[in-house]
């Protein structure tokens, strides 16, 4: 009821201001006009009956109408439910992790067994390579592929932890090897450069050093770091021969498998 007595009120004032404007006018710009007059006092007239009819029970039932209809209009809420997690309750939204910083979710949990198989699968004797000086290794690539293997593409990540580190000979940078929004692994690769020219290539391959480290981590290629697979692998698979540098004629003894033949600067 006191809504709509406001509604009408607000009305009567306008119809009133205008009618007092118009007696203004009248006096002071143009001739006295009855008509203009008495239609300003039958609009007074006509909303003062209005005012005057209304009825408190049909002002009581606008109210409740009002009432509900608020009453109905969804929330944010209602509209866009929140998030729940596995026990019905509400999932409040991640926060952001700085994994310059952050050790979210280590060790919290294992990954699952069909993870962990992936992961920790034997190598392929015939992925494994051999430099000259005896040291056997894995391609980062093939780290590469096992990740997106267990976790999926995107599923896992490097995230640096320092600024890269410069030196006269050497760049290095410590990485995060996050998998599936958990920290799994820290190491920091390194690599010589012998040009300033090289540093954005040495940048590169520092990466995917601490690739290789933080994979130690997840069991991937564990062999490589194993001293007994090393001698049986070099024993089985490798071979050390005499070898030629081929600019300075020089000779020394040099590493690779049976499989392959040494690459130039040298020659058998």
């Amino acid at each position: 009821m006191l809504a709509t007595r406001a509604v009408l009120r607000g009305s009567l004032r306008g119809v009133a201001s205008a009618s007092r404007s118009a007696r203004l006018n009248v006096a002071t710009r143009s001739p006295f006009t009855p008509n203009a007059s008495r239609s300003s006092l039958a609009s007074i007239r006509q909303y003062s009956t209005r005012l005057s009819e209304v009825d408190p029970t049909e002002d009581q039932l606008a109210s409740a109408d009002n009432g509900s209809a608020s009453a109905s209009i969804p929330n944010a809420d209602a509209v866009f439910p929140p998030a729940q997690n596995g026990a019905g309750q509400p999932q409040a939204a991640p926060a952001f992790n700085d994994w310059s910083k952050s050790f979210h979710g280590l060790s919290t949990e294992p990954f699952s067994s069909e993870i962990a198989e992936i992961l920790q699968a034997p190598i392929d004797p015939m992925d494994i390579e051999m430099k000259p000086d005896g040291l056997i290794y894995l391609p980062e690539i093939k780290y590469r592929r096992i990740l997106n293997k267990a976790f999926g593409p995107g599923g896992w990540g490097l995230a640096p932890r320092s600024e890269t580190n410069v030196g006269p000979k050497v760049v290095s940078r410590e990485y995060g090897l996050v998998c599936l929004g958990r920290l799994v692994a820290i190491a920091r690769g390194e690599q010589e450069y012998f040009d300033p020219s090289g540093i954005p290539t040495a940048t590169e391959a520092c990466k995917s050093n601490a690739l290789m480290r933080c994979s130690k981590d997840l069991g991937i290629a564990s062999e490589l770091w194993d001293p007994r697979f090393i001698r049986e692998f070099k024993a089985k698979h490798c071979v050390e021969v005499f070898a030629e540098h081929i600019p300075t004629k020089r000779k020394k003894k040099l590493w690779r498998r049976k499989d392959a033949k040494l690459d130039y600067p040298y020659k058998e």
